[in-house]
């Protein structure tokens, strides 16, 4: 299979604003080839870069502007072949079984023990997926950049990251390690960054896509961690700034992959 992805951003910043981005397709030992770009413009000139290494073959690219700047950002890849699947540590499957910011596993225990009694392995990561599926609306620009799993419920409607952050929140509860995937997503419409979950059973990681927005088979890794604030693809770990655009595309070369939403999955 092979994957054409992009992504444009512009975005102001304040002086002293130090960036971190993760826009950037993860490496992976088993694709075939593997071709990128990506310039980072402010004022004419080229922002240095610096790449690092974060988990699951994610990077995030690091930058600093001592000045208020305008800075344009293009990116573009081409990936052909399939993801091997990255090793399982035991720290993983620790770190992702607790609760974190925004799925809140600790406060959901009795909702997963209820809805999914009597239900382990690919069996309850079905159950779970058609059952946020079914509880809750996807409707743009209807959660909160602060909104976590309990808050998700409660309001019963979401955008990609509030129903995967639900799932999480209701497998971890169950004793499931899950995590949470941004990935380029093609099919996926309208389009933009995407985000799914990640359920590890059987002794291997699946993804679980409560939205049902795009095929699971096609869609391309960027980096994965215990819920969005680990994953977002625009932060500021210094200043502030404004995102005046955001433009993302993702295809195939040829038809997209039939989806069973039955069926395990991983990433590839």
């Amino acid at each position: 299979m092979e994957r054409s992805v992009s992504a444009r951003l512009a975005f102001r910043t304040v002086a002293n604003t130090k960036v971190a981005m993760a826009i950037a397709a993860s490496r992976n030992a088993g694709y075939d080839s593997f071709e990128e770009s990506l310039s980072v413009v402010a004022g004419g000139e080229q922002v240095p870069l610096t790449e690092v290494a974060d988990h699951h073959g994610g990077r995030f690219h690091y930058m600093e502007f001592a000045e208020p700047s305008e800075v344009t950002v293009e990116y573009s890849a081409t990936v052909t072949g399939r993801a091997v699947p990255d090793e399982v540590s035991l720290a993983d499957l620790i770190r992702y079984v607790r609760p974190s910011r925004y799925a809140e596993s600790d406060r959901l225990l009795p909702t997963a023990y209820a809805e999914f009694a009597g239900l382990s392995g690919a069996e309850l990561l079905r159950a779970v997926r058609e059952w946020v599926n079914g509880e809750l609306r996807y409707i743009s620009g209807s959660s909160r950049g602060t909104d976590g799993a309990v808050e998700t419920l409660l309001s019963r409607r979401g955008v990609c990251r509030d129903f995967a952050h639900l799932a999480i929140a209701l497998l971890r509860s169950k004793d499931i390690p899950a995590r949470l995937a941004a990935v380029y997503a093609p099919g996926l419409s309208p389009m933009d960054f995407h985000a799914v979950a990640e359920a590890y059973v059987d002794g291997a990681w699946h993804v679980i896509d409560p939205t049902g927005l795009a095929p699971r088979e096609s869609m391309l890794r960027i980096t994965a961690g215990r819920d969005s604030s680990d994953t977002a693809f625009l932060s500021t770990v210094g200043g502030s700034l404004v995102l005046n655009q955001l433009r993302v595309t993702a295809t195939v070369n040829g038809d997209l992959p039939a989806e069973d939403p039955a069926a395990l999955v991983a990433l590839g």
